[in-house]
């Protein structure tokens, strides 16, 4: 059954349409789920744990959290606020430490910030006083390429992220999206084993987000990556991840690792497949908890009248 987005684009997620479980695979999922979990493991999370110590004692940000991601594989970790999703990408490039567990990258302890992790902030991280070939020159010079050769270099990645036209430039010249492109570019640069995102589209509108998305499904089908992306945005952890690490907050651990059942490669129709709806569903279950969520089941949010009890004000029901 195709599902169909409302008059004002929304999609009817649970209103009078049957959904088939999220857990349920077409032929070509199953086998491409199979295929992916025959690939070398590229980095194995085990036993992971994050403690800070606060006036109000010790807090506890990640507790046990488990995972393996497989090689040329697309996982996105999402979670409620709070969950310690940043803290978690943060531990995995070697900017912080972990209290507990360890972090392997092709079976080898993970020990402070490494040229085999690319890393992708949401802030436009780029020199601002260096053009957009410098920018992505610079981590080629620093691991010893001659100026030709890193410069030969940053422009084919350049060029992949479709901004040759662009090289000369400087970041102050370039639109939200572009900056992002190049700093895809400048991380790819030094070839890392793993690319890792921290919410990297989450300041752009949603055009320039809904292209980046698709930049970057194109760019991970053409080179070989495995890329590990935070995001708080459910369709878009659905449009792009192979599998879905759910974290729960407070402390953030496990909740699920969910396989998507969205065929790939993917297109944007795809947003209203029974597919993607039935997998949109168990993340707004696992995330939002609507059963607790004020509003809902005769609860009421607890709001003052902000108006002159002599004033009308039209109902906006």
């Amino acid at each position: 059954m195709k599902a169909r987005s409302s008059a004002h684009g929304q999609t009817p997620v649970g209103r009078n349409l049957e959904l088939p479980s999220y857990l349920e695979q077409s032929d070509a999922v199953r086998d491409r789920f199979r295929r992916l979990k025959q690939r070398p493991v590229v980095l194995e999370v085990e036993s992971l744990g994050k403690t800070f110590d606060s006036a109000q004692g010790t807090v506890t940000a990640l507790r046990d959290i488990s995972f393996k991601t497989h090689r040329r594989e697309f996982v996105c970790v999402i979670g409620p606020s709070g969950c310690g999703k940043s803290t978690l990408i943060r531990i995995l490039a070697g900017l912080e430490s972990a209290t507990s567990g360890r972090v392997l990258l092709d079976g080898k302890a993970v020990h402070g910030p490494g040229p085999d992790r690319g890393m992708v902030f949401q802030g436009y991280t780029l020199f601002p006083w260096l053009t957009v070939k410098k920018n992505v020159m610079f981590g080629l010079e620093m691991a010893g390429r001659g100026k030709l050769a890193a410069e030969e270099e940053a422009m084919q990645w350049i060029d992949l992220v479709g901004l040759g036209k662009f090289a000369r430039s400087y970041p102050h010249q370039l639109s939200g999206g572009m900056k992002q492109r190049v700093a895809i570019a400048r991380a790819l640069a030094n070839q890392p084993r793993i690319l890792l995102m921290d919410e990297p589209f989450g300041a752009l509108d949603a055009q320039t987000r809904a292209r980046m998305q698709a930049y970057l499904m194109e760019i991970w089908a053409n080179i070989d990556i495995t890329i590990l992306f935070i995001t708080h945005d459910l369709d878009e952890a659905i449009f792009l991840a192979d599998r879905i690490l759910v974290l729960k907050a407070h402390p953030g651990e496990v909740s699920e690792l969910i396989e998507v059942p969205v065929a790939q490669p993917r297109k944007p129709e795809q947003l209203l497949t029974p597919e993607f709806l039935a997998t949109r569903k168990r993340l707004e279950a696992l995330i939002h908890h609507p059963e607790k969520e004020p509003g809902l089941n005769g609860d009421h949010l607890n709001m003052v009248r902000m108006v002159s009890v002599n004033d009308e004000v039209e109902s906006v029901f």
